[in-house]
């Protein structure tokens, strides 16, 4: 099971979480790492704000919280972000990132034989 410490900062009762965003992608999942960040893919264009909408939306239904207790801090034209989580426990979300890749593995087409 992966470590996801490095991923985030703690501060306070708050979680500074940094991510790597492939917008545009075909479907919206949580896929893995991307160095010391959490990469994810949205299938929402980078256009109009969208795609920082679809990240936002994306890890408030991982974390288990409302759209609300998560929030852009940096990086809202780039695809390294730094995102606010709210009230979220750092060891539920490690867990939920786990199941968020399994699922989205579990999903993905098949290549190869």
């Amino acid at each position: 099971m992966p470590h996801w410490d490095d991923t985030w900062v703690v501060d306070g009762d708050d979680l500074l979480l940094s991510v790597h965003v492939q917008p545009g992608a075909g479907r919206t999942a949580v896929v893995g790492r991307h160095g010391h960040a959490l990469k994810l893919r949205v299938a929402a264009p980078p256009i109009d704000d969208r795609a920082n909408h679809a990240v936002v939306e994306l890890l408030a239904e991982v974390a288990g919280v409302a759209t609300s207790a998560v929030t852009l801090v940096s990086g809202g034209t780039s695809r390294m972000k730094r995102l606010r989580l709210v009230g979220v426990d750092p060891e539920v979300l490690g867990h939920a990132i786990d199941a968020a890749i399994e699922q989205a593995t579990a999903r993905a087409p098949k290549r190869g034989h």
